[in-house]
């Protein structure tokens, strides 16, 4: 998939259920996270790569060094989303993603629901300290 950039963009469905909301009724704020972070492993997935065979094989590592959401309109019990995935920008030892969630409406129209901006760090597993992206994999991710 690709947006109107000519940027490969990965997307995901996320289905909603009861468990994924609060009091309201609405998806508990801190689950869009959950539903990006989720997005950001099949979409590694996608290209090949098993973070838990990255851990073993690679001792490496990514973990959230920061995470910026933007909010606009809430999703409810049962909602289908649209989760993607871009990679703005690979660093020696970290990934930038833009993400998007939407509501994915039975008219086939996405309405724009949360955007995140987060930064995830490569790290040596045993140190936990930053250490490169296996070069193999940030061949992929910036072609």
């Amino acid at each position: 998939m690709s947006d109107h950039s000519g940027k490969s963009v990965f997307s995901i469905d996320v289905r909603v259920y009861f468990e994924d909301t609060d009091f309201g009724g609405v998806v508990y704020y801190a689950n869009y996270l959950k539903f990006m972070e989720r997005a950001r492993t099949e979409f590694l997935r996608s290209f090949g790569y098993d973070q838990s065979r990255l851990f073993a094989t690679d001792r490496r590592m990514f973990v959230v060094r920061s995470a910026s959401l933007d909010y606009f309109a809430p999703a409810r019990f049962d909602d289908l989303l649209g989760v993607s995935v871009e990679v703005s920008a690979a660093r020696r030892a970290s990934l930038r993603f833009v993400q998007h969630c939407v509501r994915k409406n039975p008219d086939g129209e996405a309405q724009p629901l949360v955007t995140g901006d987060i930064l995830i760090a490569c790290l040596d597993a045993d140190s936990f300290k930053p250490c490169a992206i296996p070069g193999n994999l940030k061949t992929v991710l910036n072609s």
